[in-house]
């Protein structure tokens, strides 16, 4: 990037500062999960974002950058599929999204008196990172079912 201008020496030495620190909360995750499993610990695994999301099976290109399906949690934890023994989906009551990207049941927010702004506002519905307002709209059945069709949930929380 024109402009950026880094210190290397001062960069490696406040890492080499808080490397014993950093080494300390390190630790090979796979094994550490997969010891847990082992030794009868029950391990919850909580995803982000959606299945809309996913780069794989998403509306393409209104994505993120990984997978918020299920499958990313043999992937990411390196556990095998026969450890995982309940799949649970959590479906809020009606549907958001932010930014762009197909929203077939959005409620446009045109005015306080509409149903699109009230679910956003008592919702508080604003993106995580961007704090952008989110888009707001019923639920969508056939997209919950493709989820579900997805993600194999064994229960979803509503």
């Amino acid at each position: 990037y024109p402009g950026l201008e880094i210190d290397v020496d001062g960069q490696l030495e406040y890492y080499r500062s808080i490397a014993e620190r950093v080494n300390s909360m390190t630790t090979d995750t796979i094994q550490y999960t997969n010891d847990a499993y082992s030794n009868g610990q029950r391990i919850l695994v909580e995803g982000a974002n959606a299945t809309m999301l996913d780069i794989d099976f998403g509306t393409y290109p209104f994505v993120t950058s990984s997978n918020p399906s299920v499958g990313s949690v043999l992937t990411g934890l390196g556990v095998s599929p026969n450890k995982v023994s309940g799949i649970y989906g959590t479906v809020k009551a009606y549907c958001t999204r932010v930014g762009e990207g197909p929203f077939p049941t959005e409620l446009v927010p045109d005015g306080a008196d509409s149903i699109g702004y009230h679910l956003g506002t008592v919702g508080a519905e604003y993106g995580t990172t961007t704090g952008r307002q989110r888009r707001c709209g019923w639920l969508d059945i056939p997209q919950m079912q493709y989820s579900c069709l997805i993600n194999g949930f064994t229960a979803v929380n509503l």
